[in-house]
């Protein structure tokens, strides 16, 4: 069911810029290589994703048809439910309502395209005008891909209801196996459709490289799926068409007039990370093997201590549900996701956020974990911290598995103990 959740120039300057003009190049060839042909002046370059986003949901409340000012009624967003907690800030700061709709059961990132529909009625009933939906088809707070078909249902019922799409792939670039998981872009499957003009495609640069380079270790802090990300810039893509060009041009004007460039050492960086030199591709290659070791490693542990958890695939986290186990942790005073944060941080440390953190329901027992949990444990000695790896070194002949590491393997006894002492019905 749909929840409210709210709380209380133009754009040649930016586009001339040499620096910002090398970055929409590479841009450019970032996205033809993921199948998505794309022009520079389809390209928007800000110092952030989350400061793209509020240029795009701006641009799209002002021109809900593609044209014309101001919103027809006072306007709504919509987000699945988990999401990166960034998502729902942006439209906040707009003035704009946020409704969240809960995932399916086969994935996060984007809602049940059935429970959309009904969300967005109930919105229209309410005297709203829902104009956008932000959704991620690689989604690192659940550790998950969506799967093409039910991708298609949702991008269906976004357009046949006149949203804009927004899709934040970020993390599309995390896989922890290529050959698994095969993420599609909503741009993609929209443009062979003849329905490019409905979607917008989003990215914060340097997510799955700064964790690369920072490795797995503790410490390494939140990413984009948790939080901005920061000084990283951001790439937005606009249809080739006569209203993804007028899209586009608003929301160049609204970056010009926000003042939102890129310095010369940014955007330096952010064209090399585009253009992905090998040993940028390898060193991003060995987190993602590291990561999804450490995610299924974890999750092994959870699932078999009863926790309900969507197998990984990509990211650096899992989502566990513990409401199955609801009366026995209310014996232990657990009784919400703040409570259940709190006492898995206080056994297992700062590895635990409460899903009431990504818009769930507070008084739901969910909790995102991070995989980087495991890797409290000591670290073999070879090779660097962060150093990548020669072509086709990236194997499980590398090194030894992270469930192998010295410490590992207590790591996940300590964390199946908890939670089956957590839900044994016992208390102490």
């Amino acid at each position: 069911m749909m929840r409210r959740t709210d709380q209380a120039g133009g754009g040649p300057e930016l586009l001339a810029v040499p620096s910002v003009a090398a970055v929409r190049e590479a841009a450019c060839a970032y996205w033809q290589r993921r199948g998505l042909p794309t022009d520079p002046p389809q390209v928007a370059v800000a110092p952030g994703a989350p400061l793209l986003l509020l240029a795009v949901l701006a641009a799209a409340a002002g021109a809900p048809d593609g044209g014309g000012e101001g919103l027809r009624a006072p306007g709504s967003v919509l987000l699945p439910h988990p999401c990166p907690p960034w998502h729902a800030a942006q439209a906040r700061l707009l003035g704009r309502t946020v409704h969240t709709v809960p995932v399916p059961a086969e994935c996060g990132g984007v809602p049940d395209p059935f429970t959309l529909l009904e969300a967005v009625r109930r919105s229209r009933e309410a005297g709203e005008f829902p104009h956008a939906l932000v959704l991620s088809v690689a989604d690192d707070i659940t550790g998950t891909a969506v799967p093409p078909e039910l991708l298609h249902e949702v991008c269906e019922a976004a357009v046949a209801e006149g949203l804009l799409i927004v899709s934040d792939e970020t993390w599309r670039d995390s896989s922890h196996d290529p050959h698994d998981t095969v993420v599609v872009s909503p741009a993609e499957m929209l443009t062979e459709a003849g329905r490019a003009d409905h979607v917008v495609v989003l990215a914060g640069l340097g997510a799955t490289d700064e964790v690369a380079a920072e490795g797995s270790g503790p410490g390494s802090g939140p990413g984009p799926g948790e939080a901005p990300p920061g000084p990283s810039p951001g790439i937005a893509r606009f249809a080739a068409t006569e209203r993804g060009r007028t899209f586009g041009a608003r929301v160049h004007h609204l970056l010009a007039e926000l003042g939102a460039g890129l310095s010369g050492p940014a955007a330096a960086a952010a064209a090399t990370t585009l253009r992905e030199p090998p040993e940028l591709l390898s060193g991003r290659a060995e987190a993602a093997r590291v990561h999804g070791e450490l995610a299924r490693a974890l999750h092994r542990a959870v699932t078999a201590a009863g926790a309900v958890c969507r197998p990984p695939h990509l990211g650096r986290h899992l989502y566990v549900d513990l409401d199955p186990f609801r009366p026995r942790l209310a014996a232990r005073g657990v009784t919400d996701a703040a409570r259940l944060e709190a006492e898995l941080v206080r056994r297992l440390g700062p590895y635990a956020r409460g899903g009431h953190r990504f818009g769930d329901d507070p008084g739901e027992l969910r909790v995102r974990l991070a995989a980087d949990l495991l890797s409290g444990a000591a670290r073999p000695t070879g090779r660097g911290r962060g150093e990548p790896v020669a072509a086709g070194a990236a194997g499980p002949a590398a090194r030894p598995l992270p469930q192998e590491w010295p410490g590992a393997a207590e790591t996940l006894a300590q964390v199946q103990s908890v939670l089956v002492d957590l839900t044994d019905g016992s208390c102490q």
